[in-house]
């Protein structure tokens, strides 16, 4: 049964508290009903007026929303309080909706133990200064009812103190028998690194029969006119007839993840079909609306589970719920997509709390996925970037991953690697918006049946490695606009290399790379980002570091200009400083 425990404060003034509200009875979070209970100890009130701190009468009032109902419970009446609270189980339980049991009573201290109250609350605490504490209150009625005696009072306080300095239990245990199946036992994830040798391929025959039925329909059902030339396109490259592109592989991803058993839970807005249009993992039937996910039927067969929810317009929750999702359940995979990469700029207080510093604080581990829609497409400022330089600034001790996938066959290995290693940290995927429909951006089906997530792309193009002069490092989708550019200028001289993982950042595969460079004498790292954004800052030294080792040479950088946005706010203004970027890039 989920319990939350509030101050009066913070459940009236925190806005992640309205959004689980919201989130109560959906499809995707529902479970069950919770029980908030709320410590109405007035602490937030202790150096402000109730006038300034909420709108209503009560701290519980924005409960209302979901017409949840509230008890309000003296918290002198320690009686009252319990039978408050059995009310508010037998509520939930018969229900399977939200109580609020708000304990109204008081913090004798004050905000905190050295704060003076009175200074800012003199009524409040004058009142407070003079009222008997409760265990005070209920110990003199429990004497005057001859219930029990001041030396069986002492002795019960006395016994009590001494069972928590020991450690000890002082809460019955109400389980009957433990747990038979210990399904979150992180004992196989513990001291896991993300170098192991982890084999991501899939025998070839079962992925064509696979794909064959990740993408049909069933009889009598009528996808909309796109759908259904998107899912023959995706049979034609099951058969090896088109190149593979970002949609079928991703999907193929779940499809053979669910085949060996794992299990999956994907949310985000629109996820199902995918904020553009690419994932389709849920299809409508255009003579009645319902859906249907063809994901299911390989689940079922390996008698595992896939969920797939459109989340409510929520970040910081719904992230929340994830991240605890994917902290007590360490099979599988446990995805959250941003709609737009920025999007998680609502959601930083759960990454900077917890994603990137649980294990640190807590030793908790988490194998969540977040994919973050991130490219300079000429959107503007809120629908551009990521924030790549936030999450490569939390990075330290290995707590997160973050990756890059520029290739369909990339992100298909990827999100393999990431649920069969047992390497359980969090992966940051700043993924691509373009490249869903790049012509260029695609594989071949062998690139997905035995091949395997690279950390560093080498140059794929035809150039002489003796010819090169110049190397251009980048990630992401500013490698496709630098290749066209290299050959229409039909420069040979110039290698474009990837590097698909940032952090943790694989030296020795970008050394084995470069080393065979012998002549190159100018290195550049480009990025779409403004100088003070993206990876350069705190990717410099790092690719520095490298360099040292194989030649002399510093690394320079090529960006747009440092600017306080993300990005410019008009198309023509983009286009023109994409173009200069790439051409500085190429010939400088």
């Amino acid at each position: 049964m989920p319990i939350l425990i509030h101050g009066d404060a913070a459940f009236s003034g925190q806005g992640v508290v309205m959004e689980t509200l919201q989130m109560s009875q959906t499809r995707g979070y529902g479970v069950g009903g919770s029980i908030h209970v709320i410590v109405n100890n007035q602490i937030g009130f202790t150096t402000s007026s109730e006038e300034d701190s909420r709108s209503g009468p009560y701290a519980t009032d924005v409960a209302k929303i979901i017409e949840a109902p509230i008890l309000h419970v003296n918290g002198d009446d320690p009686e009252m309080v319990v039978f408050a609270a059995k009310l508010a189980c037998e509520y939930r339980n018969f229900f399977k909706k939200d109580i609020v049991l708000d304990m109204f009573c008081f913090r004798r201290k004050g905000h905190n133990e050295a704060d003076e109250p009175s200074s800012t609350q003199p009524m409040m605490y004058q009142a407070i200064k003079n009222h008997p504490s409760v265990k005070d209150q209920y110990q003199e009625r429990l004497i005057q009812e001859q219930v029990l005696s001041l030396k069986d009072c002492d002795e019960m306080q006395k016994n009590y103190r001494t069972s928590i300095e020991k450690g000890d239990n002082v809460a019955h245990n109400l389980a009957t028998k433990p747990n038979e199946k210990l399904w979150f036992d992180w004992t196989p994830y513990m001291n896991q690194t993300w170098k192991q040798e982890t084999d991501t391929s899939f025998d070839e025959n079962n992925f064509t029969d696979l794909a064959k039925n990740t993408f049909s329909v069933p009889q009598n059902f009528e996808p909309q006119k796109q759908v259904e030339k998107l899912l023959n396109d995706r049979l034609k490259m099951a058969d090896g007839q088109m190149p593979i592109n970002w949609g079928f592989a991703e999907n193929m991803a779940y499809a053979t993840l669910l085949t060996e058993g794992y299990p999956i839970r994907f949310t985000g807005q629109d996820v199902r079909r995918g904020t553009f249009s690419h994932r389709h993992a849920v299809l409508h039937n255009q003579k009645d609306g319902l859906g249907v996910m063809p994901l299911v039927d390989a689940a079922n067969k390996a008698n595992t589970t896939i969920d797939i929810y459109d989340s409510l317009l929520s970040e910081e929750a719904v992230l929340g719920f994830e991240y605890g999702y994917s902290a007590t359940r360490p099979s599988g995979l446990v995805i959250w997509e941003a709609q737009f990469g920025d999007f998680a700029n609502g959601a930083q207080v759960v990454i900077d709390q917890f994603i990137v510093s649980a294990e640190h604080k807590w030793e908790r581990l988490s194998g969540l996925v977040m994919l973050l829609p991130h490219g300079y497409e000429g959107q503007g400022p809120e629908h551009s970037s990521a924030r790549l330089e936030r999450f490569l600034q939390l990075c330290a001790d290995e707590n997160i991953q973050v990756c890059v996938p520029s290739t369909p066959a990339q992100i298909f290995h990827l999100l393999r690697l990431q649920t069969i290693r047992k390497m359980r940290r969090p992966l940051i995927v700043i993924a691509p918006k373009s490249l869903l429909r790049n012509p260029m951006a695609t594989s071949e089906l062998k690139a997905l049946t035995h091949g395997k997530f690279q950390y560093v792309i080498d140059d794929r193009t035809a150039v002489k490695k003796e010819d090169v002069t110049k190397i251009i490092l980048c990630s992401g989708k500013v490698f496709y606009d630098l290749l066209n550019k290299k050959n229409d200028m039909e420069l040979h001289n110039v290698a474009l290399i990837r590097i698909e993982q940032l952090y943790s950042f694989p030296y020795d595969a970008l050394e084995k790379i470069l080393i065979q460079y012998e002549n190159a004498e100018d290195f550049i790292w480009c990025q779409e980002e403004p100088a003070n954004q993206g990876a350069w800052f705190s990717h410099r030294h790092r690719i520095q570091r490298v360099l040292d080792r194989v030649s002399n040479n510093q690394i320079r950088l090529v960006s747009r200009p440092a600017a306080a946005a993300p990005a410019v706010g008009l198309n023509k203004l983009h286009n023109q400083q994409q173009e200069n970027l790439v051409v500085e890039a190429l010939t400088i």
